[in-house]
């Protein structure tokens, strides 16, 4: 996990992995624009979690994870990302879709 600017985004962001499709790894970016409760959760396309990348606090600001697939097969993946704020007030939760091939 890198945080990647010092700025504050002004919305909550999940961005399309890059590369995509890849192998064995790709980045997922994301902003915060408040102090937030993280989750970054990897679905295989059964819809079975296959990884959690991320279940933390993080204060606002841009971030980047590397996922490293290099254990699974080739095919359709999702990440799912939700960030609440503390207050409980802000929410965000998106789901993409990535391609692992090998």
């Amino acid at each position: 996990l890198e945080v990647i600017l010092n700025s504050t985004p002004k919305n909550y962001l999940l961005e399309n992995n890059f590369p995509n499709p890849f192998n064995p790894s790709t980045i997922i970016t994301y902003s915060l624009p408040f102090d937030s409760n993280v989750k970054l959760t990897i679905f295989n396309s059964l819809g079975q979690v296959i990884k959690e990348l991320i279940s933390e606090f993080q204060k606002s600001g841009y971030y980047e994870v590397n996922f490293n697939a290099s254990e699974f097969p080739s095919g359709v993946y999702f990440y799912s990302f939700h960030a609440s704020s503390i207050d409980g007030r802000q929410g965000y939760l998106a789901t993409k879709k990535m391609l692992l091939l090998k």
